[in-house]
Formats: structure tokens, C-alpha cells, sequence
């Protein structure tokens, strides 16, 4: 076993968010790649985030996002379960991201399971969490609100948005 220095720890930790403790067990069980501990952590993450993805998420907050020169504005809300992690940084940070991502790319509805029986669209237009990030398409919106969940250790939910456009 190789000893798993402060460093790679601390490294580890800015990379992922993840606790102190998950970080030295995860390089620890990847013998010091920190690579490998990163995409341990992540599955570790998604596993937990789909385990609390049933829990109610009823505190949060509402986002608002004004386009420079005020003709076009986003309002998103997002749930979480307490409101400790609502005054979150990660937690805020979502929370506009998201507001901005409404504001440039007009979706119709939160998921596929939102679209009306019948009506054809195509998910990563229509729906906001199948949509790329607009700051890393690399990305879904999905992938991020599971990451702050998994972040977080709360279920973290968009619950409504709407988007406002002059004359529109």
C-alpha cells in the first residue's frame, strides 16, 4: 500500500469537493492515482445522489438572471432539502449557472418526462436538464445539479423556471 500524502489528499479534494475522509480512502483504494480516486469518488457520488434522489427537497431558492440591457430574464427555482445547503456557495453557484442557461437557451420543459404525450422534441433543445451546459458542453445541466447533489449530500432538484423575453 502506498502512503497517501496531504498533498494528493488536499489535491483530491479541490478536484472533486468530496470530504477529507472520502479523498484518503478513495487514493488509498487507487494506490495514489489520483485520476483513478477522482473517477472513484464521482461513481461514489452518483450512487448516492440517485439513493437521495427520492428524498423531499422542499427548501432552496429562486434565482433571477438579467440579460445586460433588460430585455431578456430568467427566474429558476431549486430545491434542495435544507436550507443550510440552500447558502451554500456550490449551492448559488447552481443556482445562476442554471438561471443563465434558461435566459440563452429557451427550453420548454425541466426533463423528458415533462413533455406532453405525443408532442416530438428533441431533448437537448427542449429539455433543460438534457441541454449542454452552455459554459462546458462537454456537459449536460443534469450532469451539473447531480454533481452539487452528490457535493452537497442533499437531493437537489429544479423545481420550475420561466423565461422572459421583451415583446415576446
Amino acid at each position: 500500500m502506498v502512503p497517501v500524502s496531504p498533498q494528493n489528499v488536499k489535491e483530491l479534494r479541490e478536484k472533486t469537493g468530496a470530504g477529507v475522509m472520502d479523498c484518503k480512502k478513495a487514493l488509498d483504494a487507487a494506490a495514489g492515482d489520483i485520476e483513478k480516486a477522482a473517477s472513484m469518488l464521482k461513481e461514489k457520488g452518483l450512487a448516492q445522489a440517485q439513493a437521495k434522489a427520492e428524498r423531499v427537497a422542499s427548501q432552496g431558492l429562486v434565482e433571477a438572471y438579467v440579460h445586460p440591457g433588460g430585455r431578456l430574464a430568467a427566474l429558476v427555482e431549486l430545491n434542495c432539502e435544507s436550507d443550510f445547503v440552500a447558502r451554500t456557495d456550490a449551492f448559488k453557484e447552481l443556482a445562476h449557472n442554471l438561471a443563465m442557461q434558461v435566459a440563452a437557451c429557451a427550453p420548454t420543459c425541466i426533463s423528458r418526462d415533462d413533455v406532453p404525450a405525443g408532442v416530438e422534441v428533441n431533448p437537448e433543445e427542449a429539455c433543460l436538464l438534457s441541454q449542454p451546459f452552455i459554459k462546458d458542453p462537454t456537459k449536460t445541466v443534469s450532469d451539473l445539479v447531480i454533481a452539487t447533489a452528490a457535493t452537497t449530500g442533499e437531493n437537489v432538484k429544479v423545481r420550475r423556471f420561466a423565461r422572459f423575453e421583451l415583446g415576446k
